[in-house]
């Protein structure tokens, strides 16, 4: 049964069918000989910035040679611009452009790699590419007989030098390459086909390319790496100063310093410490996943050629195992020990930080006992003044009273207002010390 309504699918269900599909292999037919670029352009870390740069890349060579362009949304093509066919994909980080041309008859390698697909290639374009290139490779294809002596000193002549790796793969198949940049500005690889099948050929071609590729991505990590290892050790020397002062100042000595001012410095050195190792991470993090990512596809790829070995030299992957796995092992050394110098620096950042704050609250509760001191005091001027005003008060009012008694004597009353205050006297500085008794205990009950 098949669906007629385009409504039944779900909105994503045709690109995700068509994706797996969306990047096949180039059908090769030996002879052939291909040229293989890889631009960088993601330095400033901007994805979409990057894939409006390749695309108008591929835009302004389609325009070149008259061809139709793909969308802005593109991200992989392919086109037979007749002289030759190309193969474009654009990646998270990198485009690669690879230009395959059919010989119509068996040349020499020599040859072969004097007539690649780059000499079709307008030489403005390529001058765009200035500083942006990271992988330049050409590829021989050819038909031949199994590897023998007269090969290997042949294919020492073809790379310049001594010959790197080698291999038979895929039980028909044999891979030469040196792995250099050879005077040209391009790295070589001669792929011959002794008894491969029908569509081997292209698959084999593109597991090299992506190893070159992604070895050099890969690779993009180890100068950070050395950069930081740099930093590390300033920062790993600036921290053993700052706990050795820690230390040095827990020690008793005849001279009191302010322990509280030196640990502020302390601290205020370490949390500076402590940004410059997170904004390392920051720069680094990034670069190093993506090595040891790009890594990983490396040592995939040279997994599926199923490599046996031509005596007399080393595979693809013992080289790869001798040359590039220590970098990347320098690339996950440095980040583990990035982590782990931010672990410390932390740790030592938090013990600061309690013994900043072990010796703030001694400095509150000698402020605390100050202030009660302070308060005790206080409260024994207050009774005394207390006590004086109830001197002062019953003064006054015993004045008043004494008044009261003279003008009742004057008005005919028979009353010795002299006796009648000095009788008056204790009676009014009784009243006056209990009314304030009892003002301080109806205060303390509110309280």
């Amino acid at each position: 049964m098949s669906f007629v309504y385009a409504s039944l699918n779900h909105p994503q269900r045709v690109a995700l069918a068509a994706e797996v599909h969306s990047r096949p292999f180039l059908q090769l037919h030996a002879p052939e000989s291909l040229t293989h670029l890889a631009v960088f352009l993601r330095e400033d870390g901007n994805a979409n910035r990057h894939a409006t740069v390749q695309h108008e890349l591929l835009v302004e060579l389609c325009t070149h040679f008259g061809v139709p362009a793909p969308g802005v949304d593109a991200r992989h093509f392919y086109f037979d611009f007749g002289r030759f066919r190309l193969k474009w994909e654009c990646h998270t980080e990198f485009a690669t452009y690879t230009f395959a041309q059919h010989h119509a008859q068996p040349c020499p390698v020599p040859q072969a790699f004097a007539e690649v697909p780059l000499r079709h290639l307008p030489q403005q374009w390529l001058l765009r590419l200035q500083g942006r290139l990271m992988v330049a490779a050409h590829v021989v294809l050819e038909q031949g007989e199994p590897a023998s002596e007269a090969l290997e000193q042949d294919m020492q002549r073809i790379f310049e030098g001594k010959l790197m790796a080698s291999s038979k793969v895929l039980q028909g198949g044999e891979i030469w390459t040196d792995f250099l940049i050879q005077s040209d500005g391009f790295s070589r690889f001669v792929v011959r086909d002794v008894d491969l099948r029908d569509m081997q050929g292209g698959r084999l071609v593109q597991r090299i390319l992506e190893i070159e590729t992604y070895r050099m991505m890969a690779l993009l990590g180890l100068p950070h790496a050395q950069q930081a290892v740099q930093t590390l050790n300033q920062i790993e020397g600036d921290l053993v100063t700052l706990t050795a002062a820690m230390v040095d100042s827990d020690q008793p000595d005849g001279a009191q310093v302010d322990e509280h001012v030196a640990d502020q410095l302390i601290l205020r050195k370490i949390t500076g410490l402590a940004a410059r190792i997170e904004k390392m991470s920051l720069e680094n993090s990034y670069r190093f996943s993506a090595s040891q990512a790009y890594f990983r596809l490396v040592q995939a790829r040279i997994e599926e050629l199923r490599e046996t070995r031509i005596e007399g030299v080393p595979t693809i992957g013992e080289f790869m195992d001798r040359r590039l796995a220590p970098a990347m092992n320098t690339c996950a050394s440095v980040a583990q020990r990035q982590q782990a110098l931010a672990e410390r620096v932390a740790h030592t950042n938090d013990l600061l930080r309690t013994r900043v704050g072990i010796l703030q609250e001694q400095q509150n509760s000698k402020i605390l006992e100050s202030m009660n001191a302070r308060a005790a005091q206080q409260l024994r001027l207050q009774q005394a003044v207390e006590g004086l005003s109830v001197a002062a008060i019953s003064y006054y009012m015993v004045g008043l009273f004494n008044y009261a008694g003279k003008a009742a004597k004057v008005a005919g009353w028979p009353i010795n207002p002299d006796i009648a205050t000095g009788i008056a006297v204790p009676l009014f500085a009784a009243g006056v010390w209990l009314g304030l008794r009892r003002l301080h205990k109806s205060m303390h009950h509110l309280v």
